[in-house]
């Protein structure tokens, strides 16, 4: 008797003030995954800095090796690295600690991202009406995955090339290029993070037009416009090259043309749902 009435009992709704405390936790839980991640890189200085923030900065680097078997294969040896015409000091007292805390964040925030993303959605889900929390189902795992790809594309194709190409760049045979740890700790996270967080397109996209805020017929209307905006996007976050601007541009491109294609199918099957409904009425 006492258990039916417990199921028969309406659900207490959480005030105002109990909606901020449970979200305080799941910021702070999202928020120690990130301190847990970047403490395991502070400690783990060696590996992080020799395998990973100057990899690229050596010409036995994944990417530099793959574009040199590449070029092999095809008879030319344009694609192949010999050497990385450029030095890395530091200037300043203080440069290589601050570098390190840096670099720790960073790595923190990365590899916990999905993590704290899903500490996130656990507060948003239970707020969505129940066809929106059918709808979404999956979204941890697509943004997941899509900001892992952005990361691995930045850090292994857009990130070396960008690098080799500003380090072979000279005004005159005389000056030696010398960047600092802080020049060029910078261009490889702004590179690999960008990349990391503009590869959400699509699942943006698919939320927005579940709304009703997008349609593939505004996407498609707006192609050109995105074009632009999308090119100065990637001129503003990459160093001033063309090569480091179309590496990060078509991509998006690709992604904004594969976007269209999410709104779409998600429009043509919201419809198929309606008039399957009006069938039935």
């Amino acid at each position: 008797m006492d258990q039916q009435f417990l199921e028969q009992e309406p659900k207490h709704e959480m005030s105002f003030v109990d909606h901020l405390e449970e979200l305080r936790w799941h910021i702070i839980r999202a928020l120690g995954s990130i301190l847990v991640f970047a403490i395991v890189a502070f400690v783990s200085k060696e590996f992080v800095f020799h395998d990973i923030i100057l990899a690229p900065s050596r010409t036995d680097f994944f990417s530099y090796r793959v574009m040199c078997d590449l070029g092999a294969k095809i008879g030319s040896s344009a694609l192949c690295i010999d050497s990385l015409g450029f030095t890395i000091q530091s200037r300043q007292m203080s440069g290589q600690f601050t570098m390190h805390l840096m670099v720790s964040a960073i790595l923190g925030l990365a590899c916990a991202f999905p993590y704290a993303f899903w500490e996130i959605w656990r507060f948003v889900k239970p707020g969505l009406y129940p066809n929106e929390q059918k709808n979404s189902q999956g979204a941890v795992f697509w943004v997941s995955i899509l900001f892992l790809m952005g990361l691995m594309f930045g850090y292994y194709v857009a990130s070396p090339i960008s690098i080799n190409f500003l380090a072979g760049y000279q005004v005159d045979p005389s000056i030696a290029n010398e960047f600092d740890l802080s020049s060029y700790i910078s261009t490889l996270a702004t590179m690999s993070l960008s990349c990391a967080f503009m590869f959400e397109m699509p699942v943006i996209v698919y939320f927005l037009t579940k709304a009703g805020l997008m349609t593939p017929e505004i996407m498609k209307l707006y192609r050109r416009h995105a074009i632009v905006v999308i090119l100065v996007v990637a001129a503003i976050i990459t160093p001033p090259d063309v090569v480091s601007q179309m590496l990060i541009g078509l991509p998006l491109l690709l992604l904004y043309e594969a976007s269209i294609s999410v709104s779409k199918s998600i429009r043509k099957r919201d419809l198929k749902k309606l008039n399957e409904n009006h069938t039935h009425e």
